[in-house]
């Protein structure tokens, strides 16, 4: 398949009312409005296919760039290439679910999100910090610098409430995310989280929501959820 029948194909998946919504999180035109289920079958038919991914993404059509994201081969991707598709991810749907979920699957996870943690603009940090909750609960403890994440908790705890919108988001997912999923640190997240306490999240022309990872954590653990990695980051 080739860029032109993909686009076809992702345009007469599109539906109205799901367009609406995704305009409604801050997607732009040009965007058809695909749920992102009807996009398996047609990624089935690809598998992984780098060079593809790479027109599809540069389309800036949200729905193309969506689907990149599902055929990229995150291990062919170098740093220039990671940091060119977060420059063109410009809403957090991208940005911390597109973007971040592909950088997850890279042996340079770490390092390029370190960078954008580092970047003091909103959506890099948001998806540098969005890149670690996809790493923790997928990979296993032993690959993460324990002396490093409890730093990194203690950044969220001084930073979050002065943090940008978006990063504030991803910082109290960060929270949750060590508090189930990262069980040398389980305690020091629940400490922190409830010492953080509610996290204020504005949106455009929405009310604002109050995010609470302490009592997000305190679900998971009843439910028997602690110690939960994902067997893949992406679907």
């Amino acid at each position: 398949m080739n860029l032109q029948t993909v686009m076809q194909e992702l345009e007469a998946l599109g539906k109205e009312r799901t367009k609406k919504i995704y305009i409604s999180n801050g997607a732009q035109e040009p965007l058809f409005g695909v749920a992102t289920g009807a996009m398996k079958p047609i990624a089935k038919k690809i598998k992984i296919n780098q060079p593809l991914a790479e027109e599809l993404y540069a389309t800036g059509n949200y729905d193309a760039m969506y689907f990149a994201g599902i055929i990229a081969d995150p291990k062919a991707m170098t740093e220039s290439d990671f940091n060119r598709w977060i420059d063109a991810a410009y809403f957090f749907m991208l940005s911390d679910y597109v973007v971040a979920v592909t950088l997850a699957e890279a042996d340079i996870a770490q390092d390029v999100a370190d960078q954008w943690i580092a970047s003091g603009e909103d959506l890099r940090m948001s998806a540098g910090w969005s890149c670690y909750c996809w790493l923790l609960g997928n990979r296993v403890d032993a690959e993460f610098s324990e002396s490093k994440m409890a730093n990194m908790i203690e950044m969220v705890k001084n930073t979050i409430h002065d943090s940008p919108e978006r990063t504030r988001s991803a910082m109290n997912n960060f929270l949750y995310t060590v508090g189930i999923s990262y069980l040398p640190l389980h305690e020091k997240a629940v400490e922190t989280a409830n010492a953080v306490g509610p996290v204020e999240v504005k949106r455009d022309k929405k009310k604002s929501s109050f995010l609470n990872a302490y009592e997000s954590i305190q679900k998971e653990v009843e439910k028997g959820r602690l110690g939960f990695k994902r067997k893949y980051v992406r679907c």
